[in-house]
């Protein structure tokens, strides 16, 4: 009697850790996650350097005469999002174009949101363009768990950014003997809008990755795909994630990142089944 030979699938929880493991190992290794959280460690160091060695500078307007004084950081918190102390104290007439505070309001940590799809998008076409993908596919994993795996990566390595550029504000402040009282705010709320911007990289890493598997081996399309998508939502970010952040906020953040991982997911899903692996 010849023994019967029975198959035995794999559980969506193995595949699923297996896949992570990989992709994990892969991160690991990987210079580009190092290089971005190393930049995103220096940005607020050198902006809050540079913006203070230039406070007080004045610049004239050969055609009107007017004259602008490039106003610094007064707040180690700015690189974070706009104390509302200083925004209550400086009034309308003080503003300018060149003001430190609108300066700081446009680089500070919401630009991770964006950096963090050069990460996304060279991970997942390295895979396409060397051929992993496809023989991946076809010999161990299911598209699905592919998705899956490719956002936790991209979202721990968003994480690990926010976190490197708040520990470089952080030094930047210290560095440049700024202020670090956050006025009528508390530690807990600058801890809840971080905890904020970190639940909502999930949305924009969703994005990203529906953007790079449908772009596939064309690196250069991927990223300029996802920076034009991230824009639709880059002005909100503030909104959302305001430095006075409430645990309200973290939970419409928790709420979105999951709703749009599991809605963008099962589209990026689609998109594998019905496309070309090459």
């Amino acid at each position: 009697m010849e023994n019967a030979v029975n198959f035995t699938s794999q559980s969506f929880g193995k595949r699923l850790g297996s896949m992570l493991k990989v992709d994990l190992r892969r991160m690991r290794r990987s210079r580009l996650f190092y290089i971005l959280v190393a930049i995103a460690l220096v940005i607020p160091i050198l902006m809050t350097v540079m913006m203070t060695m230039m406070d007080g500078t004045e610049s004239k307007n050969p055609q009107t005469g007017e004259i602008t004084v490039m106003q610094g950081p007064e707040n180690t918190w700015q690189s974070i999002g706009t104390p509302e102390t200083n925004a209550e104290e400086k009034g309308e007439e003080e503003a300018s174009p060149m003001g430190g505070m609108d300066v700081m309001a446009m680089c500070n940590i919401n630009m991770m949101f964006m950096l963090v799809s050069v990460f996304v998008c060279l991970f997942i076409s390295d895979d396409f363009r060397s051929g992993y993908a496809k023989n991946l596919f076809t010999v161990r994993a299911r598209k699905g768990d592919y998705v899956i795996s490719k956002t936790l990566c991209g979202f721990l390595c968003g994480a690990c950014m926010l976190i490197a550029y708040f520990v470089g504000a952080v030094l930047g402040g210290a560095i440049c003997s700024l202020s670090f009282d956050l006025g009528s705010l508390s530690a807990f709320n600058l801890v809840m809008c971080m905890l904020a911007k970190i639940c909502l990289m999930l949305v924009f890493v969703a994005i990203f990755t529906l953007i790079a598997v449908s772009a596939r081996q064309r690196a250069w399309l991927s990223i300029c795909g996802s920076l034009g998508g991230g824009m639709l939502l880059f002005m909100m970010v503030p909104m959302i994630t305001p430095l006075g952040s409430t645990p309200i906020h973290l939970l419409l953040c928790l709420a979105g990142g999951a709703m749009f991982a599991v809605g963008l997911g099962a589209i990026s899903k689609t998109v594998l089944n019905r496309c070309a692996l090459v």
